[in-house]
């Protein structure tokens, strides 16, 4: 269990400073603002989700650094988050968007 808590807490830091350090300029993760991964956060965390991603979310997966994004798939930031690596490797053919290689 204390594996699991150091990923989540480095996440919880990352994102607290992009509150706290963010300022007017909106951070990002992979190119992608906090508004665009909310908008793609129910299609990656509930497998029973079986709606197609929303305009809001292939909009901001359009913009997305995909190979950044496939980067992450396996890593404990993900699992911290919650998200499911299988469902988010479903996104961008849902979007119509080629997936890069590396995934």
């Amino acid at each position: 269990m204390a594996n699991l808590q150091a990923p989540s807490m480095v996440v919880l830091l990352v994102l607290l400073s992009m509150v706290v350090y963010g300022g007017s300029e909106e951070q990002t993760f992979c190119n992608m603002t906090e508004d665009q991964l909310m908008a793609c956060k129910p299609y990656v965390t509930d497998p029973d989700t079986h709606l197609d991603p929303s305009p809001d979310c292939c909009s901001g997966l359009c913009n997305a650094d995909l190979s950044c994004l496939c980067s992450y798939r396996n890593s404990l930031v993900f699992m911290a988050l919650g998200i499911n690596s299988t469902l988010a490797m479903q996104l961008p053919p849902k979007c119509n968007l080629t997936t890069p290689a590396q995934c």
